[in-house]
């Protein structure tokens, strides 16, 4: 049997226009404010500073992305970092430690140790020299 797998889950789907549900409230929220303080405020000049502003903020919050994050996700992030406490105390954990014991075992007699033969001088001087003077 069969199964369709949804393709592209990841991304918002468009719901008004070009817009996501969370861009069309940023972007109507911030009209509606615009417009409540054009009928309220009697400069125009004053309204006009004010829906700058606003609208610049509202399509800031509703398109802005950095590193994957919308610039809502990031302003939550920042007051989380603020609030949580950044005291980070480590605990040594008392696990008793573990022994192992060498079990000898009996040499023969005509059997000798290994002796490990170490060379005189490291070959990683000559190694070196050899390669900066591209081996003249």
């Amino acid at each position: 049997m069969e199964y369709i797998v949804p393709q592209f889950i990841e991304r918002e789907s468009k719901i008004f226009g070009p817009f996501t549900f969370k861009q069309f409230i940023f972007i109507g929220i911030a009209g509606g404010i615009s417009i409540f303080i054009y009928f309220t405020i009697k400069s125009f000049a004053l309204f006009l500073i004010s829906a700058i502003i606003l609208m610049g903020g509202a399509l800031a919050m509703a398109f802005f992305k950095r590193g994957g994050f919308t610039l809502p996700k990031l302003i939550q992030n920042f007051f989380v970092f603020l609030t949580k406490p950044k005291i980070y105390l480590w605990g040594k954990k008392t696990i008793p430690p573990k022994i192992y014991s060498k079990k000898e075992e009996p040499k023969e007699e005509g059997e000798e140790e290994s002796v490990l033969k170490i060379a005189e001088k490291s070959r990683l001087r000559n190694l070196y020299t050899l390669l900066e003077t591209k081996g003249k």
